[in-house]
């Protein structure tokens, strides 16, 4: 069953797809949340749409929703902060505990790019977090905003010219800019105890693999980094696609149904 649901968190409206797999009513079921990456949707590029319906036939419910100022959900993207976004993905996790479809005990996280920065600080303070999945997360962001660009442009420059920097379509405003530049990406994910694997691409051009690497020196040997040779940072072949799915879905059925 795929039927869409609307959460409600600081008085907007996040939109998301639920998929629910085929069974009695009721049925507490292993349960995955979807963070999509900056600027992207709950569609997002690695598709989590095949994601999702992938963890269906085995088993595994999925919820995949929409940021503030992204997609269908309400907000406008210049007000969007990492503080918020972590919030909403908290909020979010809170309420999916609750459906009737939900086992509390086993839920997952996954996160792609920025979205993996987000899931991995949401995994280590929103208790109850049974897996966690990286998919090429951007932690290298904090050090490039804070290293004053962003895709080779001066951020002070444009900000002070346009009152926003142009992220690809997207007023950019100077408290996100901000906000991400001062986040303790390493420290503030480090506190999660349970599992951890991170899928990256060796090609990735925008999440560089030494800024990948440092969570396994921040986690306490919880965590597992898988390099998948030729993978850019969206995933752009079938192949990789595929390998990034079938890992994805091998790491949660060992910890969610097991």
């Amino acid at each position: 069953m795929i039927r869409p649901h609307d959460f409600r968190h600081g008085g907007m409206t996040l939109r998301s797809t639920v998929h629910i797999p085929d069974g009695p009513s009721h049925t507490r079921r292993p349960t995955v949340v979807f963070v999509h990456g900056f600027t992207s949707n709950r569609l997002e590029l690695p598709n989590f749409v095949a994601m999702s319906r992938l963890l269906e036939e085995h088993g595994i419910a999925s919820v995949r929703f929409d940021l503030s100022g992204h997609g269908e959900s309400d907000g406008d993207f210049f007000d969007v902060t990492i503080g918020g976004e972590i919030a909403e993905t908290r909020a979010v996790l809170q309420a999916v505990r609750r459906f009737d479809f939900a086992d509390p005990d086993r839920i997952g996280l996954v996160g792609m790019s920025m979205g993996g920065v987000v899931a991995g600080i949401v995994a280590a303070e929103e208790p109850g977090i049974g897996a966690l999945c990286l998919w090429s997360p951007a932690a290298v962001a904090p050090f490039e905003l804070a290293g004053g660009h962003l895709k080779g442009r001066s951020l002070a420059a444009e900000i002070e010219e346009k009152g926003y920097f142009d992220a690809d379509g997207h007023r950019m405003s100077p408290a996100l800019v901000a906000d991400i530049a001062g986040l303790d990406v390493y420290g503030r994910s480090a506190p999660y105890r349970g599992p951890v694997h991170i899928l990256h691409g060796d090609k990735d051009d925008i999440a560089p693999m030494d800024h990948v690497r440092r969570y396994l020196d921040h986690y306490d040997g919880n965590a597992e980094l898988e390099i998948v040779e030729g993978a850019d940072h969206a995933w752009g072949t079938v192949p990789h696609r595929t390998t990034l799915h079938r890992s994805t879905l091998r790491f949660l059925m060992r910890h969610l149904t097991s």
